[in-house]
């Protein structure tokens, strides 16, 4: 989405309730690529930097990522009321779904053909999420930490995660913090240019 379109927002609660809901039974196996289309590109709630920013804020946070950003989007909007709305939507439809999945895979999950499309299915999921994160790198442009740095934390977080299997916690307080710092001193060396061309 371009992002000097003008931005819109939810009509409304049951806005909210029915887009989540949309979201979430479109969202078979991790929702991060359907949100981003549908937030962004489609509704265009929000722009492509801002999403980065609530989802970084949404992974940080315990609990589930897309609970946690349903949530934020909610509450904005429309305080508690719309944060339950967003979280109700979320979860009833596919908790129905699930049940009667649920039902149906008991007697044939040891099924070689369900194995297989189980695993399929597994590798459609991480190929949506890298995509995903492809497209949102453009985003990263705007972030004052600048592109290289924001490469090199991922790339640290990647290795220390992925190949040093290093707790996660240890990772986000360590390279999360330095990050976050750096943005810090970036963000006021920024609003010190300001006063000073002021």
């Amino acid at each position: 989405m371009p992002e000097n379109l003008p931005l819109r927002q939810p009509s409304s609660k049951t806005d909210l309730f029915v887009s989540f809901t949309w979201l979430a039974l479109q969202g078979f196996g991790g929702v991060l690529a359907v949100v981003q289309r549908e937030l962004v590109e489609k509704k265009r709630w929000m722009t492509q930097a801002q999403f980065v920013e609530d989802w970084a804020v949404a992974q940080i946070l315990p609990g589930p990522n897309v609970v946690n950003f349903c949530l934020m989007i909610g509450g904005r909007y429309f305080g508690l009321a719309g944060a339950l709305a967003s979280l109700a939507g979320l979860l009833l439809a596919p908790l129905a779904v699930v049940l009667v999945l649920a039902m149906a895979f008991g007697g044939v999950s040891d099924a070689a053909w369900a194995q297989g499309a189980l695993r399929g299915m597994g590798a459609v999921a991480a190929g949506l999420i890298a995509a995903t994160g492809i497209k949102l790198m453009s985003a990263l442009k705007q972030n004052p930490m600048g592109l290289p740095v924001c490469t090199a934390v991922m790339l640290v977080t990647f290795v220390c995660v992925s190949v040093l299997r290093w707790p996660l916690i240890w990772v986000l307080l360590g390279v999360g913090s330095a990050a976050c710092g750096w943005a810090y001193v970036q963000l006021l060396q920024q609003k010190l240019d300001k006063g000073d061309a002021a």
